[in-house]
C-alpha cells in the first residue's frame, strides 16, 4: 500500500512543493470523495491521484503553517494520505467528511512532530541558512515583507497547539468554526474561545515585538 501510494503521490505532481496558503483543488463535493475511496481500496492510483489532486494542497498548507518548514510539511501530507488509504476500505463508518478527517489526522500528526521538536531542539544546517538580503533599494519592500512574515510566524508557534491550529485553520485556511470543531473534536463554543484567546495572544505578542523593533518601552 505505502508503494502503491508514492507512486500516486509522485504521479499527481503538482501538489509537490505546495506554498503555505494554497488551495485544494475546488469543486469537489463529500460524496464525490466517498465515491473514490472504494476504487482507492481496491488499488486504483487514478483514483488516489484525483483525491491528492483535491487534497494534498491544503494539507501541506497547514502542516507547512503550523510546522514551519516545506519538508516536514510534505512528509506529514504524504503520511496522511498514506493513512487514508489504510482506511479507504472501511470508509462508510468513519461518519465524518474527508476533508474535516483529513484535517484531524494533519493536525495531530504536527502536534507529534512539535512535540518531538521540544524534546530535541533542532539545528539549521550551513546550507539551510538564508541568504544576506540583497542591499539593494529595490529590495527593501521584499524584505520588509519577509521580515512581517517571519514575526507572523513566530508569533504563531508561541500559541498553544490548539490555539495555533484554530488560529490557521479559521484566518489562514479559511475553514468554518463547525469545521474547526470536527477536525479538533471539540464543540463550536470552545473554537470560539480558542479563536478569541488565540487572537488577543497574537495580538499582544506583536505588539510587544513591534515596540522592540521601533525601540519603543
Amino acid at each position: 500500500m505505502r508503494v502503491a501510494v508514492a507512486v500516486a503521490w509522485a504521479a499527481a505532481g503538482p501538489t509537490r512543493g505546495t506554498r503555505a496558503g494554497a488551495a485544494s483543488t475546488p469543486g469537489a463535493s463529500s460524496d464525490e470523495d466517498a465515491a473514490l475511496l472504494p476504487r482507492v481500496a481496491a488499488g486504483d492510483q487514478r483514483a488516489a491521484r484525483v483525491l491528492i489532486d483535491r487534497h494534498a494542497g491544503r494539507v501541506i498548507a497547514t502542516a507547512q503553517r503550523l510546522l514551519a518548514d516545506g519538508a516536514e510539511a510534505e512528509d506529514v501530507a504524504q503520511e496522511a494520505m498514506l493513512r487514508l488509504w489504510r482506511a479507504a476500505d472501511s470508509w462508510e463508518d468513519r461518519g465524518a467528511k474527508l476533508s474535516t478527517w483529513l484535517h484531524r489526522v494533519t493536525l495531530n500528526l504536527c502536534y507529534d512532530r512539535l512535540r518531538r521538536r521540544s524534546k530535541t531542539p533542532r539545528q539549521t544546517p550551513l546550507d539551510d541558512a538564508p541568504e544576506p538580503a540583497d542591499p539593494a533599494p529595490t529590495a527593501e519592500a521584499q524584505l520588509a515583507a519577509g521580515e512581517e512574515e517571519a514575526r507572523l510566524e513566530a508569533a504563531l508557534r508561541s500559541l498553544p497547539e490548539r490555539q495555533r491550529a484554530a488560529i490557521v485553520l479559521r484566518h489562514l485556511e479559511g475553514r468554518s468554526n463547525p469545521d474547526i470543531a470536527a477536525a479538533l473534536e471539540i464543540s463550536v463554543e470552545a473554537v470560539e474561545s480558542l479563536l478569541a484567546r488565540g487572537r488577543r495572544s497574537l495580538k499582544a505578542r506583536l505588539t510587544v515585538e513591534g515596540e522592540e523593533a521601533t525601540g519603543m518601552s
